[in-house]
């Protein structure tokens, strides 16, 4: 009776471990069975990366983990398929069907053969913010499938909305041994609130990188929103003035509208990725400028383009050019007629700057963390309605 008083509290313990035993067999990242759509869209409700096995040469069990365990200490719904070019994974209807047999609103990333695409739920991420990241990422000619699907993380990470599903159990512990993760199981029922206690650091570590990101970009942004300031200031222009009309009058009265919204968005913004609604009313309030100019020309209305690629506070740009950075490959650019001259004369383009711990570089070098700022700007084209088409 003694010896059975003193083994019984092991019960529940051997319970839990044959349970974990049984859990881990069945989502543990190595166990890969191909299986096509069905195959990847189970993997992917249990984790956020899925390797079929015949494309496991694209990117290694090692990598995998690595980027999975990225993704989940993020929190963010990102999923990523890393796939071979098969009959049961048709490229045109790829991404659609396998959102739909995930059934989990986020961010879908597919490494297909060798292409690369994504798409994303538009309350997650807006349709135009995925297209620009997936054109960065693919025009930035990364020699490995593993450096190409980080970078998409990174920038995903920064201007994706939600959360994380459940099912994916939390923080990743895709990197431990089967035994340390039967042992940790164990400690949790034995040490009760140590899982808690992580989960918590974790929780205030990630708020204070948030923190410090969205405080250095408040600096650009707020560079920005004067920028914008300064320039309705040196407008010459009076609704009263003798030659206006309604159209010029509701020109100016939105770019004067987006101002004001841009520094309440700044004001309220608590997270990095809330700096994308700034930036995105300062580009809308400059295209406003630009047709009030055009309307006080008498000259055509401007085309609804991106900001120049180089600084968006040159407004919006005239035509696409090709460009190449310092050692990088060339690509096509959105350009403003100023820029389109210095690159016409063999002259550098005056580039957007903003600060880094390597000092002053241009905003498209200086990592991911610059994402927000630069998803408003160069995310969907947005039209208003002026009551005529642009």
């Amino acid at each position: 009776m003694q010896t059975a008083t003193r083994r019984a509290p092991f019960g529940p313990v051997l319970l839990l471990v044959a349970l974990l035993l049984a859990v881990i067999t069945a989502l543990a990242p190595g166990a890969r069975a191909a299986g096509g759509l069905d195959t990847a869209a189970a993997a992917l409700k249990h984790g956020p990366v899925y390797v079929d096995p015949r494309a496991s040469g694209q990117l290694p069990k090692a990598e995998a983990d690595a980027l999975a365990k990225k993704i989940k200490n993020s929190g963010k719904p990102i999923f990523v398929a890393v796939l071979p070019r098969a009959a049961e994974y048709p490229p045109k209807t790829l991404l659609q069907d396998l959102r739909t047999k995930v059934g989990i609103g986020g961010v879908y990333a597919v490494e297909l053969g060798n292409r690369f695409d994504a798409g994303a739920d538009p309350r997650v991420m807006p349709r135009g913010a995925v297209h620009n990241l997936v054109g960065a990422v693919n025009r930035s000619d990364y020699p490995t499938v593993s450096q190409r699907l980080n970078s998409f993380v990174d920038g995903a990470d920064q201007q994706a909305n939600g959360h994380a599903p459940d099912s994916w159990g939390g923080a990743d512990t895709s990197g431990l041994g089967t035994g340390t993760l039967v042992g940790l199981g164990a400690l949790v029922v034995i040490g009760g609130g140590g899982a808690y206690a992580i989960a918590h650091r974790n929780r205030r570590r990630r708020a204070e990188e948030e923190r410090a990101a969205l405080e250095d970009l408040r600096v650009v942004v707020d560079e920005d929103i004067t920028a914008f300031g300064e320039e309705l200031d040196r407008l010459d222009f009076s609704p009263g003035e003798p030659g206006a009309d309604d159209a010029m009058r509701a020109d100016y009265s939105h770019a004067l509208d987006a101002y004001e919204s841009a520094k309440t968005a700044m004001a309220r913004a608590a997270h990095p990725g809330d700096v994308q609604a700034v930036t995105a009313a300062l580009e809308d309030g400059r295209f406003s400028l630009a047709t009030l100019a055009a309307r006080r020309e008498g000259g055509p209305l401007p085309e609804r383009r991106l900001p120049c690629f180089f600084d968006p506070r040159h407004g919006p740009s005239v035509i696409d050019a090709r460009w190449a950075p310092a050692g990088g490959a060339e690509r096509t650019v959105p350009v403003c007629a100023a820029d389109k001259s210095r690159l016409d004369d063999g002259r550098e383009p005056l580039a957007r700057t903003v600060r880094t711990a390597a000092g002053d570089r241009p905003y498209w070098d200086a990592g991911p963390a610059y994402a927000p700022w630069a998803g408003g700007y160069f995310g969907a084209v947005r039209r208003r309605d002026l009551g005529m088409a642009h």
